[in-house]
């Protein structure tokens, strides 16, 4: 079941500069995508549309048949609250609340009740091993274990779609493993992921993997029955063909 769909979508920030040129995009309920491509080739720009923290110039943008460019910029934080999950390289946790309250607020502002809340966590925090850091506050933790917080926030709305943005970015090889190891787990559980990276090791565990070049998705990997590794070498291709004059045949 077709979950996102981008048809013909632009944007551009002046008369000049079209950073996104003609975005074509299909996600499935359940598919876990990377996108990739060199800075400024509008990785960004098209996450943020989707998040409905931008609009399109043109083009359409509809979330399970939603249209996107008809929320009004009152009705987006709500829309994002109930709808998205969010996960970025800075775990953007508030010092001033525990993990635990850190998980909850995007409940708190949905007016969940309270006992929704702590159904919803029980389980959550046991499948990421955080049980032990929901009354410690941010600044006592590691970042791979705030990491994992931020993710538990993400999640707890059991969101439609998870947007990451660089989610390893400031993690150590250690840490980075065991949360592509746990999107790949939330991914089998049935939870749909659009990925940001730069990384062909975090692109290696999705099902698909997208190329953005000057605004336009400029090549496309399927995993299929690929081992992890073999996927991983392809995409290393990939991103060596994107930097190269002549670019993927």
């Amino acid at each position: 079941m077709e979950i996102l769909n981008l048809k013909h979508v632009t944007k551009s920030f002046d008369k000049k500069t079209k950073v996104l040129k003609d975005i074509n995009l299909k996600v499935e309920k359940g598919e876990y995508v990377a996108i990739m491509g060199e800075s400024g080739a509008g990785k960004s720009t098209l996450l943020n549309i989707i998040a409905t923290l931008d609009k399109a110039t043109s083009g359409d943008v509809s979330l399970n048949g939603f249209d996107l460019n008809k929320l009004k910029e009152s009705q987006a934080a709500k829309f994002r609250r109930s709808h998205l999950g969010f996960v970025f390289q800075h775990f953007n946790l508030l010092d001033t609340l525990n993990n635990r309250d850190n998980i909850y607020l995007p409940l708190v502002l949905n007016k969940a009740k309270h006992q929704e809340m702590a159904q919803r966590i029980e389980p959550l925090a046991k499948q990421l091993e955080i049980e032990d850091l929901l009354e410690r506050y941010p600044y006592e933790i590691s970042g791979g274990q705030a990491q994992r917080i931020a993710v538990a926030r993400a999640l707890i709305t059991q969101p439609d779609l998870l947007l990451a943005d660089e989610p390893t970015g400031a993690l150590d090889s250690q840490n980075t493993k065991r949360l592509l190891d746990l999107f790949a787990k939330v991914n089998n559980d049935g939870q749909t992921i659009l990925m940001v990276t730069h990384s062909a090791l975090s692109a290696s565990y999705s099902k698909r993997t997208l190329f953005i070049k000057d605004g336009l998705i400029y090549h496309e990997l399927y995993r299929g029955d690929l081992s992890q590794q073999e996927y991983m070498h392809k995409i290393t291709e990939g991103l060596t063909a994107l930097t190269t004059e002549g670019g993927i045949n």
